[in-house]
């Protein structure tokens, strides 16, 4: 029964996106100057849940100036360098593993 809403969920949220409406995270630094948007998830719950883990990276990368917002969009690039006025194509790993 798991598996089956597994995968009834990554279905859902494969439409949600490709139709704009799945929640994404996204994360504004200061420095550098970067955007970075997460997910697609299936609710705003989900993708808050999630930032707390995606902040943690960043800070300890050493980001600083952290902005986040979890919001409904469809983001074209992953990862906006505006410092280097670069669009980085990431390939990571979308929430849930068979999605994408």
């Amino acid at each position: 029964m798991k598996t089956i809403w597994h995968n009834l969920k990554e279905q859902l949220i494969s439409i949600s996106n490709s139709l704009g409406l799945a929640w994404w995270v996204e994360i504004v630094t200061q420095n550098p100057r970067c955007t970075y948007y997460f997910g697609p998830f299936f609710s705003s719950a989900e993708a808050t849940l999630a930032s707390k883990g995606y902040i943690e990276d960043l800070e300890i990368e050493g980001a600083q100036g952290i902005i986040v917002n979890v919001k409904r969009c469809k983001p074209y690039d992953l990862t906006i360098a505006e410092d280097l006025g670069e669009r980085i194509d990431r390939k990571v790993k979308p929430a849930f593993s068979g999605q994408m």
